[in-house]
């Protein structure tokens, strides 16, 4: 039984060494694909990465969660990497990542659904998939100006709030998501007011497309 006990202890021990070794693994190999893909994402999308990116968004890792957010963002500069990101419903889990523990992972998601909502139909499904909602608690929530910086662009604290912003940007364009963020406007205007210069610029830009009347 002793034996048994000791067999068993070893066993997990090998098994959750193995798992470590298997998450480092696919950080890297989410690495590496994100400087390909910076040259090349008809490869890419061609063997579904796509769909493996997606599957990853809710791992237990956060970096690996991040790093499959950020590289969902790389394959959807492309227009055909933004349709199939609608099709495989990303958006859904993206929109989720917004309010995730770590704020490397929200700003890797909000930089994912800025690059998808470029395109008409990006924007109306992640307005009803409550995507607008999301990002204006995000930037409720991240009142550092650095993480407003990346709910508008992306890097380390600065980028949450710029990708936020960005993201909001992008979903005003359309009508039902104009209407949706006239409550953060005052919000804007303070990053604009005391942000720093890039955050200022992208915060001035919300503010002209949300307030914008045809």
């Amino acid at each position: 039984l002793e034996g048994k006990k000791r067999a068993d202890k070893e066993s997990s021990g090998i098994n959750a060494e193995y798992g470590t070794e298997t998450d480092e693994i696919k950080q890297l190999v989410l690495d590496t694909l994100h400087y390909c893909m910076k040259v090349d994402t008809d490869q890419a999308l061609a063997a579904q990465a796509l769909e493996v990116f997606t599957s990853l968004l809710g791992h237990g890792t956060w970096e690996i969660r991040g790093k499959a957010a950020r590289d969902i963002m790389d394959i959807s500069f492309p227009l055909e990497g933004k349709k199939r990101a609608v099709k495989v419903r990303c958006i859904p889990v993206l929109v989720k990542l917004l309010a995730d523990k770590n704020y490397h992972v929200r700003a890797q998601a909000a930089g994912a659904l800025m690059s998808i909502a470029i395109t008409t139909e990006g924007k109306q499904e992640s307005i009803r998939e409550g995507a607008v909602e999301a990002l204006i608690a995000l930037l409720r929530s991240d009142e550092s100006s650095d993480v407003r910086l990346n709910v508008i662009k992306v890097n380390t604290l600065s980028n949450v709030r710029l990708l936020t912003v960005k993201a909001i940007t992008m979903l005003a364009e359309a009508p039902s998501g104009r209407e949706k963020m006239i409550e953060v406007v005052p919000v804007l205007q303070d990053i604009a007011n005391t942000g720093g210069p890039m955050m200022q610029k992208v915060a001035k830009t919300a503010v002209k497309v949300i307030t914008w009347r045809p």
